[in-house]
């Protein structure tokens, strides 16, 4: 049981700079929807986090090719 509990804290963990990310991508939206319409919200979850793990994998390949 310990062992499947560490493997799930590292998979949140494993990558600093995509929890990151994500944390960032909701703080906005969370902002967002405090001033803008409750769509602006949504739109910014639906298209920042896809980017985000996109581009967070972009980044691990190159380092894997390096």
């Amino acid at each position: 049981m310990k062992g499947v509990l560490r493997k799930l804290i590292r998979l949140f963990i494993d990558d600093g700079t995509f929890a990151l990310t994500i944390i960032g991508i909701v703080l906005l939206a969370t902002i967002a929807s405090a001033f803008l319409p409750t769509i602006a919200a949504g739109t910014i979850l639906s298209f920042g986090c896809p980017l985000a793990l996109l581009l967070n994998a972009r980044m691990a390949a190159r380092r894997r090719r390096r």
